[in-house]
This record gives structure tokens, sequence and C-alpha cells, in this order.
């Protein structure tokens, strides 16, 4: 019999702590009973926030602190050894858990992990990275907040990185794209340019130019490339445009000859909203790392940290980090 998949959960980060990670603990771990998930954290907070008595494959870790949402990642490095966040990670770093999962602190996530678990040979940074819908199938953006400056050549490694992920999630060849102002030749910062060039000359990528980011979402890539800063902007900015879209849409069939209409295309409003609604993403990955980390939004709640809790099983399973390993090497 093959050893069951082991997950860590920071069961105590994230804007609402136990009461969104417990359930959604209990639920992840009754749809995947061959999963052992162990959750880090209080032990009273965790059955305090528990719905019904935790099944045989959930554990508790007891730490003794939790990292805030607000605190300086660097003072985290000094002072959060004893935290969720610190002992799900070091319990990754032991091998003792495939995957970790945390709502928590993105810059003190990506410094701890960093220093717990390290960076694979041949990447200097990790990036983060996601899976977004698009008009038909999917496409994988990096990086999404964790470097907000990058260099050409930092950039070359994360369409690598994006690339294993894609080729894990069942594409064969995926197109690589370069986030830009324009998608004509000159357009962009130098070091823009000068990632082109890399990605231009690297046998080893299926480079299709530069995208803008209205194009996102056309499908025209499968992973998307562009530093931390650009990209966590153009993700905020399309959640954000995606949540007003719903709730006008919604409200529009609420009142008058519009709730009447509502009733007949109701059923392909619904599955628009489910196709498209963010919490069905949740979860970015840290690319890049010794191992799978998954950072799920902060204020996510249950079934969007269900989401991402299969996002880390997933790329657990598919053994991303070590399949990027043989790419950067090669």
């Amino acid at each position: 019999m093959s050893t069951p998949i082991r997950l860590a959960l920071d069961a105590m980060s994230g804007d609402f702590g136990p009461r969104i990670t417990i359930p959604a603990a209990q639920k992840f771990a009754q749809a995947v009973p061959h999963v052992q998930l162990h959750l880090f954290g209080d032990p009273e907070a965790i059955n305090a926030a528990a719905d019904r008595p935790l099944s045989s494959n959930i554990s508790i870790q007891p730490t003794q602190s939790v990292i805030a949402m607000d605190a300086d990642p660097r003072q985290t490095l000094r002072q959060g050894k004893d935290s969720s966040m610190w002992q799900a990670l070091q319990a990754l770093a032991d091998r003792r858990v495939q995957a970790c999962v945390s709502a928590g602190n993105s810059g003190a996530l990506m410094l701890i992990s960093r220093r717990v678990l390290g960076v694979i040979p041949g990447v200097e940074v990790p990036a983060f990275s996601k899976i977004m819908p698009v008009e038909s199938g999917f496409t994988l953006m990096l990086d999404l907040g964790g470097n907000l400056h990058c260099s050409a050549e930092q950039l070359l490694q994360f369409a690598r990185m994006g690339q294993v992920q894609a080729r894990a999630s069942g594409i064969e060849n995926p197109r690589v794209a370069l986030l830009n102002i324009g998608a004509e030749a000159g357009k962009g910062t130098r070091t823009i340019r000068d990632a082109a060039q890399l990605l231009k000359s690297a046998k080893d990528i299926n480079f299709s130019g530069y995208l803008e980011a209205d194009a996102i979402y056309t499908g025209a890539a499968e992973v998307i490339v562009s530093d931390g800063f650009s990209g966590n902007i153009a993700l905020k900015t399309s959640e954000g445009v995606a949540r007003v879209l719903t709730r006008r849409i919604e409200k529009s069939f609420s009142t008058g000859l519009g709730r009447l209409a509502g009733l007949l295309i109701w059923p392909i409003v619904k599955s628009w909203r489910a196709e498209f609604n963010p919490d069905a993403y949740n979860g970015a990955v840290l690319a890049g790392l010794n191992g799978v980390v998954v950072k799920s939004h902060g204020g996510a709640g249950v079934n969007a940290t269900v989401n991402a809790l299969n996002l880390a099983l997933e790329q657990a399973q598919t053994a991303v980090p070590e399949k990027i390993a043989t790419a950067v090497a090669r």
C-alpha cells in the first residue's frame, strides 16, 4: 500500500483564522479521506471552531503563536519560529508533509519559506503563480506579488517554472508570453526587452511574444510572465472587475422585469458566476521552492480555502518542484 499524502494547514492565519480554516479542513478531509491533514495552531481554538468532531484523517499540531497579517515580514524571521506558519513550513522541510497551505501574511510566508525550505538550485527567487480562467481553458500567470522588481534572467526563470506547472496541468506545449504595455518590439522597459531576447533564444521555451493586459483572459498564452508589481495589479484589478460585474448582474435581475428575465436565464448566470468566481481559483503557488507551498487569499471563505487545499494536493501528486528542478538544471 502506498504512503498517504500528508498536507499541512496553517490553521491560525488569514483574516478570519480558525473560523474559516477549520470548517474548510473538515470539508476537504471528508472529500479526500485518503489524505492526512495536519492542522498547525492552538488546539483550543481549533476545536472551538469545529462544527463536528474532527475526522480520523485530521490531526492537530499545537503551536504557540500566530503571525499577524500586518506584521513586519523581516521581524517574523527573528520572532516567528513558534508560530503556526513557521511550524507548518518546518514540517514540509522535514518531509513530514508533502505540501503546506497558509492564508497568512504574504511577505512573511515568502521570507520564512525561503529560510526554512530554500530555493531550487538555479532559481534566484520564488514567484507567486496562479491559474486563471480564460475564454477556453486556463492561463497561468507569475509573478503575482512576490518580487516587485525582477531582472531579465529572473523573468526567464519564471517562464521555465510556469511552463513546467502548465505541463503538469495537462498542457503539452504551453505558449509563454511576456506581459508588456504593447506588442511592438520597442515597447516596455529595458528589463522587459532584455527578457524578451532571452526568451527568444531559449530553445526549451515556446515563446509567443509580448501580451498586453487586455489579452490576459483571451487564451492567447498558457503562461504569462511578469514582475510581481505588474502581475499583482493585473490580478487584483481583474478580481475586482469580476466581483463588480457579478453584483451588477444579480442586482439587475432582482426587481421588475429583470426578475422575470432572471428566472429564465438564471441557470446560465449561475454557471457563469461559478466559472469566473475568483474563489474558484483561490490559491497561488510559491514556485521555485524546495517544496509545495500554496498561499490562500487572506479573506478567503470556506470553499475558497478548500480549493487552495485541492491545489496543494494536485501540486504534491504531480511532483511539480522536482520537475522544476529538472527543467532549470537542464
